[in-house]
Protein backbone atom coordinates (compact mmCIF):
# COMPACT_ATOMS: atom_id res chain seq x y z
CA UNK A 1 0.00 0.00 0.00
CA UNK A 2 1.15 3.37 -0.95
CA UNK A 3 1.07 6.54 1.52
CA UNK A 4 -1.17 8.22 -0.72
CA UNK A 5 -3.72 5.01 -0.39
CA UNK A 6 -2.93 5.08 3.23
CA UNK A 7 -3.89 8.15 3.38
CA UNK A 8 -0.70 9.72 4.83
CA UNK A 9 0.71 12.69 3.38
CA UNK A 10 4.10 12.95 2.18
CA UNK A 11 6.87 15.51 0.13
CA UNK A 12 8.99 15.15 -2.72
CA UNK A 13 12.29 16.58 -2.65
CA UNK A 14 14.51 16.98 -5.30
CA UNK A 15 18.25 18.78 -5.91
CA UNK A 16 17.63 21.38 -9.12
CA UNK A 17 20.60 23.23 -8.96
CA UNK A 18 24.16 22.31 -7.48
CA UNK A 19 27.54 24.91 -7.49
CA UNK A 20 30.65 24.30 -6.01
CA UNK A 21 31.36 21.46 -3.64
CA UNK A 22 28.31 19.67 -3.04
CA UNK A 23 27.05 16.53 -1.31
CA UNK A 24 24.27 15.86 -3.85
CA UNK A 25 23.65 16.87 -7.83
CA UNK A 26 20.91 17.81 -9.55
CA UNK A 27 18.07 14.60 -10.13
CA UNK A 28 19.09 13.16 -6.50
CA UNK A 29 15.55 12.74 -4.50
CA UNK A 30 14.23 11.82 -0.99
CA UNK A 31 10.41 11.20 -0.43
CA UNK A 32 10.07 12.60 3.39
CA UNK A 33 6.97 11.13 5.76
CA UNK A 34 4.50 12.86 7.51
CA UNK A 35 6.12 11.68 10.73
CA UNK A 36 9.42 13.10 9.14
CA UNK A 37 11.11 9.39 8.30
CA UNK A 38 13.01 9.57 4.43
CA UNK A 39 13.66 7.10 1.72
CA UNK A 40 16.74 8.44 -0.56
CA UNK A 41 19.13 11.04 0.02
CA UNK A 42 19.53 14.94 -1.13
CA UNK A 43 23.00 14.57 0.18
CA UNK A 44 22.55 13.77 4.30
CA UNK A 45 23.99 16.10 7.28
CA UNK A 46 22.70 19.28 8.16
CA UNK A 47 21.22 19.88 4.15
CA UNK A 48 19.25 16.85 4.71
CA UNK A 49 17.62 18.02 7.69
CA UNK A 50 16.92 21.61 6.17
CA UNK A 51 15.13 19.58 3.36
CA UNK A 52 13.23 16.82 5.83
CA UNK A 53 11.81 20.22 7.59
CA UNK A 54 10.94 22.70 4.32
CA UNK A 55 8.72 19.17 3.70
CA UNK A 56 7.41 19.22 6.99
CA UNK A 57 6.39 22.61 5.84
CA UNK A 58 5.09 22.17 2.26
CA UNK A 59 2.98 19.60 3.77
CA UNK A 60 1.18 21.44 6.12
CA UNK A 61 0.40 24.42 3.60
CA UNK A 62 -0.18 22.20 0.48
CA UNK A 63 1.96 24.68 -1.55
CA UNK A 64 5.25 23.66 -2.82
CA UNK A 65 8.43 25.71 -2.51
CA UNK A 66 11.98 25.73 -3.95
CA UNK A 67 14.59 26.55 -1.51
CA UNK A 68 18.13 27.68 -1.80
CA UNK A 69 20.80 26.43 0.67
CA UNK A 70 24.11 27.81 1.20
CA UNK A 71 27.03 25.01 2.14
CA UNK A 72 29.59 27.35 3.28
CA UNK A 73 30.82 27.34 6.85
CA UNK A 74 29.35 30.49 8.05
CA UNK A 75 25.81 29.05 7.09
CA UNK A 76 26.87 26.00 9.56
CA UNK A 77 28.05 23.34 6.72
CA UNK A 78 31.41 22.45 5.57
CA UNK A 79 30.91 21.27 1.34
CA UNK A 80 31.35 24.96 0.03
CA UNK A 81 28.79 25.15 -2.70
CA UNK A 82 25.28 25.78 -3.18
CA UNK A 83 22.42 23.94 -4.04
CA UNK A 84 18.88 24.71 -5.55
CA UNK A 85 15.24 22.06 -4.08
CA UNK A 86 12.53 21.73 -5.16
CA UNK A 87 10.16 20.56 -2.37
CA UNK A 88 6.04 19.46 -3.38
CA UNK A 89 3.83 18.02 -1.28
CA UNK A 90 2.15 15.18 -2.31
CA UNK A 91 -1.58 14.93 -0.39
CA UNK A 92 -3.64 11.96 0.02
CA UNK A 93 -6.78 11.86 -1.57
CA UNK A 94 -9.45 13.91 0.96
CA UNK A 95 -11.64 11.70 2.37
CA UNK A 96 -15.76 12.01 2.21
CA UNK A 97 -18.13 9.97 4.49
CA UNK A 98 -21.80 9.91 3.41
CA UNK A 99 -24.11 8.53 5.67
CA UNK A 100 -27.60 7.67 3.95
CA UNK A 101 -26.94 5.62 0.24
CA UNK A 102 -30.68 6.72 -0.75
CA UNK A 103 -30.99 8.92 -3.95
CA UNK A 104 -28.80 12.14 -3.19
CA UNK A 105 -25.93 9.69 -1.47
CA UNK A 106 -25.74 7.83 -4.31
CA UNK A 107 -25.50 10.84 -6.74
CA UNK A 108 -23.33 12.39 -3.96
CA UNK A 109 -20.77 9.16 -3.93
CA UNK A 110 -20.50 9.20 -8.22
CA UNK A 111 -19.77 13.68 -8.26
CA UNK A 112 -17.83 13.14 -5.16
CA UNK A 113 -15.44 10.40 -6.47
CA UNK A 114 -15.38 12.15 -10.09
CA UNK A 115 -13.85 14.99 -8.15
CA UNK A 116 -11.31 13.15 -6.48
CA UNK A 117 -12.34 12.05 -3.44
CA UNK A 118 -12.06 8.84 -1.26
CA UNK A 119 -15.82 7.81 -0.41
CA UNK A 120 -16.99 5.81 2.04
CA UNK A 121 -20.89 5.25 2.00
CA UNK A 122 -22.71 4.15 5.16
CA UNK A 123 -26.22 2.95 5.59
CA UNK A 124 -27.96 0.96 8.49
CA UNK A 125 -29.67 -1.11 5.24
CA UNK A 126 -28.17 -3.51 3.82
CA UNK A 127 -30.11 -3.59 0.85
CA UNK A 128 -28.98 0.06 0.17
CA UNK A 129 -25.33 -0.34 1.42
CA UNK A 130 -24.56 -2.62 -1.49
CA UNK A 131 -21.73 -2.27 -3.76
CA UNK A 132 -23.47 -3.01 -6.50
CA UNK A 133 -25.37 -0.11 -6.39
CA UNK A 134 -22.47 2.23 -5.33
CA UNK A 135 -19.74 1.37 -7.66
CA UNK A 136 -17.54 4.23 -7.13
CA UNK A 137 -17.42 3.98 -3.54
CA UNK A 138 -13.97 3.14 -2.24
CA UNK A 139 -15.73 1.78 1.15
CA UNK A 140 -19.25 0.32 1.80
CA UNK A 141 -20.37 -0.11 5.46
CA UNK A 142 -23.70 -1.59 6.94
CA UNK A 143 -23.31 0.30 10.28
CA UNK A 144 -25.59 1.52 13.10
CA UNK A 145 -25.66 5.17 12.64
CA UNK A 146 -25.27 5.67 16.38
CA UNK A 147 -22.05 3.79 16.83
CA UNK A 148 -20.64 4.30 13.20
CA UNK A 149 -17.85 7.23 13.62
CA UNK A 150 -16.60 4.52 16.28
CA UNK A 151 -15.89 2.14 13.72
CA UNK A 152 -14.17 4.56 11.13
CA UNK A 153 -11.31 6.81 11.74
CA UNK A 154 -12.54 10.31 10.38
CA UNK A 155 -9.59 12.91 11.04
CA UNK A 156 -9.34 16.60 10.50
CA UNK A 157 -8.86 16.26 7.11
CA UNK A 158 -12.35 14.41 6.69
CA UNK A 159 -15.92 15.70 5.61
CA UNK A 160 -18.64 13.82 6.29
CA UNK A 161 -22.38 14.77 4.93
CA UNK A 162 -25.69 13.17 6.65
CA UNK A 163 -28.08 12.33 4.02
CA UNK A 164 -30.55 9.60 5.95
CA UNK A 165 -33.94 8.81 5.50
CA UNK A 166 -34.59 10.37 8.14
CA UNK A 167 -34.71 13.78 10.60
CA UNK A 168 -34.09 11.31 13.67
CA UNK A 169 -31.16 9.58 12.11
CA UNK A 170 -29.75 12.58 10.65
CA UNK A 171 -29.42 14.40 13.82
CA UNK A 172 -27.70 11.12 15.43
CA UNK A 173 -25.62 11.44 12.51
CA UNK A 174 -25.21 15.23 13.56
CA UNK A 175 -25.07 14.36 16.94
CA UNK A 176 -21.64 12.01 16.68
CA UNK A 177 -20.00 13.58 13.95
CA UNK A 178 -19.46 17.19 15.96
CA UNK A 179 -17.41 14.21 18.41
CA UNK A 180 -14.80 13.90 15.58
CA UNK A 181 -12.21 16.48 14.55
CA UNK A 182 -13.62 16.44 10.64
CA UNK A 183 -13.72 19.48 8.56
CA UNK A 184 -17.09 19.47 7.25
CA UNK A 185 -19.81 18.37 8.34
CA UNK A 186 -22.71 18.84 6.46
CA UNK A 187 -26.45 18.55 6.66
CA UNK A 188 -29.75 17.70 3.82
CA UNK A 189 -32.19 20.08 4.92
CA UNK A 190 -34.20 23.09 5.03
CA UNK A 191 -33.37 26.22 7.53
CA UNK A 192 -36.69 25.16 9.40
CA UNK A 193 -35.02 21.86 10.40
CA UNK A 194 -31.72 23.40 11.08
CA UNK A 195 -33.42 25.50 13.63
CA UNK A 196 -34.77 23.05 14.97
CA UNK A 197 -31.62 20.38 15.19
CA UNK A 198 -29.26 23.82 16.46
CA UNK A 199 -31.85 23.94 19.56
CA UNK A 200 -31.34 20.35 20.49
CA UNK A 201 -28.16 20.23 19.92
CA UNK A 202 -27.96 23.08 22.11
CA UNK A 203 -30.16 21.48 25.00
CA UNK A 204 -28.17 18.46 24.89
CA UNK A 205 -24.68 21.30 25.69
CA UNK A 206 -22.76 21.56 22.56
CA UNK A 207 -21.85 25.12 22.04
CA UNK A 208 -21.89 27.46 19.26
CA UNK A 209 -18.47 26.96 18.01
CA UNK A 210 -19.80 23.07 18.15
CA UNK A 211 -23.09 24.05 15.37
CA UNK A 212 -20.62 27.03 13.32
CA UNK A 213 -19.33 23.77 12.11
CA UNK A 214 -22.35 22.12 10.55
CA UNK A 215 -22.84 23.09 7.05
CA UNK A 216 -26.82 23.53 6.65
CA UNK A 217 -28.50 23.61 4.65
CA UNK A 218 -25.74 21.61 2.74
CA UNK A 219 -24.20 22.96 -0.77
CA UNK A 220 -23.70 25.89 -2.52
CA UNK A 221 -27.07 27.65 -3.67
CA UNK A 222 -27.28 26.87 -7.44
CA UNK A 223 -30.52 26.30 -7.31
CA UNK A 224 -30.41 22.57 -7.38
CA UNK A 225 -33.68 20.31 -7.35
CA UNK A 226 -32.80 16.51 -8.61
CA UNK A 227 -30.70 14.38 -6.38
CA UNK A 228 -27.74 14.73 -9.51
CA UNK A 229 -28.38 18.70 -9.25
CA UNK A 230 -27.81 18.74 -4.94
CA UNK A 231 -24.42 16.40 -5.39
CA UNK A 232 -23.07 19.04 -7.82
CA UNK A 233 -24.14 21.97 -5.48
CA UNK A 234 -22.69 19.80 -1.93
CA UNK A 235 -19.46 18.72 -3.87
CA UNK A 236 -18.94 22.22 -5.15
CA UNK A 237 -18.96 22.90 -1.50
CA UNK A 238 -16.31 20.77 -0.59
CA UNK A 239 -14.51 21.81 -3.24
CA UNK A 240 -14.72 25.48 -2.06
CA UNK A 241 -13.61 24.28 1.74
CA UNK A 242 -10.67 21.87 0.39
CA UNK A 243 -9.04 24.62 -1.66
CA UNK A 244 -10.25 27.52 -0.52
CA UNK A 245 -9.96 26.82 3.81
CA UNK A 246 -13.75 27.32 3.77
CA UNK A 247 -13.70 30.78 3.02
CA UNK A 248 -16.19 31.83 0.64
CA UNK A 249 -14.65 34.90 -0.07
CA UNK A 250 -11.20 34.03 -0.74
CA UNK A 251 -11.15 35.11 -4.31
CA UNK A 252 -8.70 33.19 -6.40
CA UNK A 253 -6.91 29.67 -4.52
CA UNK A 254 -3.03 29.69 -4.56
CA UNK A 255 -1.35 28.67 -7.71
CA UNK A 256 0.91 26.19 -8.07
CA UNK A 257 2.27 23.34 -5.77
CA UNK A 258 1.02 20.23 -4.42
CA UNK A 259 0.04 17.17 -5.74
CA UNK A 260 -2.70 14.99 -5.04
CA UNK A 261 -4.12 11.30 -6.22
CA UNK A 262 -5.45 12.94 -9.16
CA UNK A 263 -2.33 15.17 -10.50
CA UNK A 264 -1.91 19.10 -9.69
CA UNK A 265 -3.81 19.88 -6.69
CA UNK A 266 -3.88 23.70 -6.99
CA UNK A 267 -4.65 25.89 -9.83
CA UNK A 268 -5.25 29.84 -10.56
CA UNK A 269 -9.14 29.52 -11.10
CA UNK A 270 -11.61 31.66 -8.86
CA UNK A 271 -13.30 29.62 -6.26
CA UNK A 272 -16.99 29.56 -6.26
CA UNK A 273 -18.91 31.74 -3.55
Amino acid sequence: MTRRQAGRACALVIVISAQGSVPAWPGAKMVVDQDGTTVGTVGGGLLEKQAADAALEVMATGEARTLEVDLTEQAGHVCGGRVGLYVEPVMPRPRLVIVGAGHVGKALCTAASFAGFLVTVADDRPEFADTKFLPEADQVLVHDFETLFSALSCGPESFIVAATRGHAHDYTVIRNALATPARYVGLLGSKRKKAGFFARLQAEGFSRGDLARIRTPVGIGIGAVTPQEIAVSIVAELIQTRRCHGSPGCGHCASGGSLDANGPAKTTAPCPG
